[in-house]
């Protein structure tokens, strides 16, 4: 069972940066893609981005193209959300998403989560 684990959320003024880190042991052995969603309160979860371990194909939300940028690190286990040009609509709670390995891949939709991580607080002020 994947159990990813998030890092990295804070307090930033818009047009500042923050870097999101997601640990998850064994994540190539387990796992196909992982990514991450966000969720403000009353909304539904919404799909950010998607890596694809073996190639490395990534895909975004509309939202933040060009803006956001999902990497990984196959030797630290660890998937990173680059955040830059913050904007107060960005405000959201970010949550790490696994796929449930085997056939399954992740995309944009939370239907398509296996396992969750528990959230990292992002707060965007104008």
């Amino acid at each position: 069972q994947v159990q990813p684990v998030e890092s990295g959320g804070g307090s930033v003024q818009a047009g500042g940066s923050l870097r999101l880190s997601c640990v998850a042991s064994d994540y190539i052995l387990s796992t196909n893609s992982m990514g991450w969603f966000r969720q403000t309160p009353g909304k539904e979860r919404e799909g950010v981005a998607v890596i694809y371990h073996g190639s490395g194909t990534t895909s975004y939300a509309d939202s933040v193209k060009g803006r956001f940028t999902i990497s990984q690190d196959n030797v630290k286990n660890t998937v990173y959300l680059q955040m830059n040009s913050l904007k107060p609509e960005d405000t959201a709670m970010y949550y790490c998403a696994a796929d449930g390995g085997r056939g399954t891949r992740l995309t944009l939709r939370p239907s398509s989560v296996s396992y969750w991580g528990q959230g990292t607080q992002v707060t965007v002020s104008s």
